[in-house]
């Protein structure tokens, strides 16, 4: 669901080309029904599972985007010479890379290239996030969040995000906190990769809010790959869910699926 950080954020569905605006149907039903084809998003076959969000066993496979350094930067092997892709290498690792703070479940530490703030933040539910270093590569925010990952957590626990039940935390005064925690990482970094390589930043904290009319006391999923339906009236939309009356659905794990999407009169 491709999202733009207004107030609150706003979001949209991609169903082919076309583009719904879906803030403008909280508080209506809706229906998702599955037909049972899957599409690989890279080659488009027909495929029985989808793996990593989208793709067939064999782009899984092949593809650099698949890859396990994509989960874990810090084992990136472009510098082997052994890159899947060493063009697509370039210009997705190759390139400055941003190591920031959120609060989407509390506090944590996470990694992405800087043309996708704040998209990457608004994907993960946060409320609130923050730079902290700018680094020339993947490879190396990879590095900086291992550091960063003895002291915070580096995921976010989806239930807690989704109950609207976020703690404040004080991101600047916990940037702080951290890059003096790691200190002496970042000086053997610099030492090793120069000082240009790794940049602390100072910019401000961006707050998020998200349209979500209705948080959900308990929190159940649906899951079209066993059902091939979710129905209910739209709650709230965070992060790539949708929140409805009946359980919460998460849009992206459906990359590549078939899906009739259909919005009700109230």
């Amino acid at each position: 669901m491709p999202a733009e950080a207004d107030s609150p954020v706003s979001y949209s569905l991609l169903l082919g080309e076309t583009r719904l605006p879906l803030n403008e149907f909280l508080g209506y039903p809706l229906r998702l029904d599955f037909d049972g084809v899957i599409r690989c998003i890279n080659c488009d076959r027909k495929t029985g599972k989808s793996f990593s969000q989208g793709f067939c066993f064999p782009c899984f496979k092949k593809l650099a985007a698949c890859d396990t350094c994509i989960m874990s930067p810090e084992k990136c092997h472009y510098y082997q010479g052994t890159c899947r892709e060493p063009e697509w290498g370039e210009t997705h690792c190759m390139i400055e890379h941003l190591v920031y703070l959120a609060n989407s479940s509390g506090l944590k530490v996470g990694i992405t290239r800087g043309t996708q703030v704040p998209t990457r933040w608004i994907d993960q539910g946060a409320v609130g996030a923050i730079p902290m270093i700018r680094v020339a590569t993947r490879q190396l925010a990879g590095f900086v969040e291992v550091a960063c990952k003895k002291h915070v957590a580096d995921r976010t626990n989806w239930r807690t995000m989704l109950k609207g039940e976020v703690p404040q935390v004080d991101l600047a005064e916990e940037r702080e906190r951290l890059l003096e925690l790691i200190r002496d990482e970042l000086a053997a970094l610099r030492s090793e990769h120069g000082d240009e390589a790794i940049r602390p930043v100072r910019e401000d904290v961006l707050a998020l809010d998200y349209p979500v009319e209705v948080w959900p006391d308990k929190v159940k999923t649906h899951n079209l790959d066993k059902a091939l339906m979710a129905e209910g009236v739209l709650q709230g939309i965070k992060g790539q869910y949708l929140i409805l009356d009946t359980g919460v659905i998460n849009i992206r794990k459906y990359t590549g699926y078939e899906v009739r999407f259909r919005v009700f009169p109230h």
